[in-house]
């Protein structure tokens, strides 16, 4: 069974679709879920509207709840009557399940059990989506988290796998198979990268047996700065002696992106790929610190023109390569949008650079296409906030905000600035209590929060 997309939905059923956009738009998300349920019903493989359906339930219910059953099932409840449906007849038990979930749509057994389902019915990216919710919701279910990574891992993506047994981690520090798992993930997603096979090893991309003993060393033991140093001259030194081996190259490359040399760590960066077999992740590197190093020239300038803000040839310089720097960052990110059109990060990327370069307007589809990942959802909604504050249009930014903080739980860095700017949109509409309540709601776990106490404070006197 194909998962599908919008477009791929049965013309009968696109205008039930359509209602179901609209309903969202004006906040009536009851009606919005039972359109929803209706078009899940015969078409499962719709992911987009199963992951607005769970969004629309998370508003309804008012989030995740905090006390759950182990996995989320009550022995003789409703989970485990579906157990027995799902094994019989997973595609007739999914809707059955959907039902459910309505009243708790971030309940980990129901989602497990959803998962288990979809997975039967060949709908990966759903059966993903389904112990994501878990992931998301619920950071301290290990054992979903344990599982979602066996089923990347399974499908070949040691990255997505290696990123899960980071968050279980974060919540069990000493899992010894999460310690295990991201490792072997790191190492296994570097293979995949530089398409090694099974029966190779660094120590065959090395020149000898000692080179590959000292850089197993100095990555085993963090280097102060003087050992980067150091470990660079050797470099250097071996490099001159032999400029078109890639393994020098790669680590000559490494130890300047290390010292945050990020013109040289460019050079070397492009010259490893030119050396390597067409390593798409070598290019990548190579304009990342392109970018950084452009980044870098940008702030340089700007300090200098604020210890002299009278010296208008430094304001005409700076002006100038803003301008030229902001259009080379544009032009790079195109680049690799048009050479990996599909890839939500580039696009992500792409988006960041026509922000900054000004073109608000072009912007915007891109920051659009790049919600699609999950990972960088929330940083995609606050970025594409600002773009539409940009253009003044007020009332689509602070839904793109209200969106991110609905994703958003705990009060990480993110959640203050999406508040914070939400905050300074209110103002600007003249909703004084609306902007307060956002900055109330960071001045209460961070004081120090850019101005936000002395907002807070001074609306008592």
């Amino acid at each position: 069974m194909p998962e599908i997309s919008d477009k791929e939905l049965p013309q009968s059923v696109r205008p039930y679709w359509l209602k179901a956009l609209s309903a969202v738009e004006v906040k009536n998300h009851a009606y919005a879920v039972s359109l929803l349920q209706a078009i899940l019903k015969d078409n499962p493989g719709f992911l987009t509207g199963r992951e607005l359906l769970r969004k629309c339930e998370g508003y309804l219910t008012g989030g995740p709840k905090k006390k759950q059953k182990i996995f989320g099932m009550e022995s003789g409840g409703p989970g485990m009557k579906l157990q027995g449906a799902a094994k019989k007849d997973p595609a007739s038990a999914v809707p059955l399940i959907e039902k459910e979930l309505e009243k708790d749509p971030f309940n980990d057994g129901l989602n497990d059990l959803l998962h288990d389902c979809l997975l039967k019915m060949e709908l990966f990216d759903s059966a993903a989506f389904a112990l994501e919710t878990v992931r998301k919701s619920h950071p301290e279910n290990t054992k979903s988290m344990h599982k979602l990574a066996l089923f990347y891992l399974e499908r070949g993506r040691a990255d997505a796998a290696g990123e899960v047994y980071n968050d279980i981690l974060k919540a069990e520090p000493t899992d010894a198979k999460a310690i295990k798992g991201s490792k072997d993930c790191a190492a296994q997603h570097s293979m995949q990268r530089q398409n090694w096979s099974e029966n190779s090893s660094v120590r065959d991309l090395m020149k000898d047996q000692s080179e590959f003993q000292e850089l197993e060393a100095a990555s085993r033991a963090g280097m102060t700065k003087d050992q980067m140093y150091e470990k660079r001259d050797r470099l250097i030194a071996r490099y001159n002696e032999d400029p078109n081996h890639l393994g020098n190259a790669k680590e000559l490359a490494h130890i300047f992106e290390q010292l945050e040399d990020w013109e040289n760590a460019t050079t070397f960066y492009d010259w490893a790929f030119s050396l390597s077999n067409g390593d798409a992740a070598l290019k990548t590197k190579g304009r990342q610190m392109s970018d950084k190093f452009i980044a870098q020239q940008m702030a340089t300038l700007s300090a200098a023109v604020e210890a002299d803000p009278g010296n208008v040839e430094l304001r005409t310089q700076l002006d100038e390569v803003l301008k030229a720097r902001s259009a080379e960052m544009v032009a790079n990110a195109k680049q690799r949008v048009d050479e990996n059109p599909t890839d939500p990060q580039l696009r992500f990327e792409l988006g960041s650079a026509l922000y900054n370069a000004g073109d608000y307007s072009a912007a915007i589809p891109h920051l659009q296409q790049a919600k699609s990942n999950p990972h960088i959802r929330t940083k995609v909604l606050l970025l594409l906030g600002r773009t539409f504050k940009a253009k003044s249009m007020f009332d689509l930014s602070l839904k793109q905000l209200s969106d991110a903080l609905a994703d958003l739980h705990g009060m990480d860095n993110i959640k203050k600035e999406v508040l914070y700017d939400k905050g300074l949109i209110h103002e600007e509409m003249g909703d004084k209590a609306a902007a307060l309540d956002c900055f109330k709601q960071i001045y209460e776990v961070d004081y120090g929060y850019r101005d936000v106490a002395q907002r807070v404070e001074s609306s008592y006197s």
